[in-house]
């Protein structure tokens, strides 16, 4: 069968669900090789795919203490995916020349994978775990001026990284074709046409698969009782005096809480745990989402994601621009409501408003069906299949 090579950067809501994508490729009996970063390396390997370690090449690439600054600074984006793509490329073209690939499927911010493939000719997919944007979806995701002004500022430190690239034999053009893919590029994106923004503004080499996931067992739930649950992430997640704001908001018993707080958080600053509040460092996402009512999300794509795939609306509480992107289209859709503030009474009164609100159930039942009528990692898998026999038959 096929040979498959995939990339990731080191980001949970990158990986996984790229993982029910791999299983479904070696399940068809394809070989697959996975170059990623230790702290993977178990879940990749579960998948069935042969784990290849980046982490020995430098750590540069985006990661949980520097993705708060990636997103809002174009510069250091650009400066963080040029200096990972020199720092593996030695390594990267060795292996893949030994393992002759029949494909290379890279995330969209692993571009030391698209740019391997276009150095060596490899036939390309890209993997996309945020919304596909063209100029049209973009619109989603509006910069404020100090944005824009940062941008132009930025521009001269961009040249000298794409010149950087383009001396080591890298097809850049400009920083667009660092940052996006050609329409022409073959492209797995995550979420459903419905989902996604301007989805008929995209051409047939978009394939919209919806979440990729493999659902875990569900958790077992407290009888009579409305269970809410609470993440913010696994990046920007350092949020101490929300956290606390969250459990004083839920202290009566009313309701079952499941709050996950993260690996940087430590549960015994945050006080007196309520008896009906379970506080964890990391959780079964998909487990709880089985079972929850209401999920108080910081709207990473991935979350959002599952959270509707199980058919539960969300309270929103976005951080970043690119999360405020996704909250909007939530909003939109009407499966969900806007956090302003983290307030304690404004956390209540919101997980209220939306228990209380058939019509949030129904527009997130009516997301969740496209969901599954997307095709998921089956989907993706033929997409990628068909690329390589296009490619083999021309």
């Amino acid at each position: 069968m096929y040979k498959i090579a995939f990339f990731c950067i080191p980001a949970h809501g990158h990986t996984n669900p790229t993982l029910a994508v791999v299983r479904e490729l070696t399940r068809r009996g394809c070989e697959v090789r996975y170059y990623s970063y230790l702290a993977f390396r178990e879940k990749i390997e579960e998948s069935g795919a042969v784990f290849i370690s980046c982490d020995e090449y430098g750590k540069t690439t985006v990661n949980s203490d520097n993705q708060a600054q990636v997103a809002f600074d174009l510069a250091c984006s650009i400066h963080i995916l040029t200096d990972t793509a020199l720092a593996l490329d030695e390594m990267i073209c060795r292996t893949l020349k030994e393992f002759q690939p029949d494909c290379i499927v890279a995330d969209s911010m692993a571009v030391w994978g698209k740019f391997a493939a276009y150095k060596l000719g490899i036939p390309f997919v890209s993997s996309t775990t945020t919304f596909a944007f063209n100029r049209f979806s973009a619109r989603i995701m509006k910069p404020s001026l100090h944005q824009m002004l940062s941008t132009l500022k930025s521009l001269p430190g961009v040249h000298r990284d794409l010149k950087r690239l383009k001396k080591q034999g890298y097809p850049v053009k400009n920083f667009l074709s660092i940052l996006q893919n050609e329409e022409g590029t073959p492209t797995i994106v995550y979420t459903s046409k419905e989902f996604q923004p301007c989805s008929d503004t995209f051409s047939d080499k978009y394939a919209f698969v919806g979440p990729s996931v493999c659902l875990p067992s569900p958790i077992s739930k407290t009888p009579g009782k409305k269970l809410v649950y609470i993440s913010m992430g696994t990046v920007n997640n350092r949020l101490p005096h929300f956290y606390q704001n969250c459990l004083a908001a839920f202290s009566d018993e009313k309701y079952a809480v499941i709050l996950s707080v993260g690996n940087e958080v430590d549960i015994s600053s945050l006080g007196t745990i309520p008896p009906n509040c379970t506080v964890e460092h990391q959780v079964n996402q998909l487990a709880i989402l089985q079972q929850a009512d209401v999920f108080l999300s910081h709207c990473g794509m991935n979350s959002v994601s599952e959270s509707l795939y199980c058919g539960v609306p969300l309270v929103l509480f976005p951080q970043t621009q690119e999360q405020s992107g996704v909250a909007n289209r939530v909003l939109e859709l009407g499966a969900g409501l806007l956090l302003k503030e983290g307030q304690p009474e404004s956390i209540r009164k919101a997980v209220e408003a939306v228990l209380s609100d058939p019509h949030l159930y129904q527009k997130a039942a009516e997301i969740s069906e496209s969901f599954h009528r997307a095709g998921g990692a089956y989907a993706a898998a033929e997409h990628i299949l068909q690329q390589i026999k296009q490619k083999t038959i021309s």
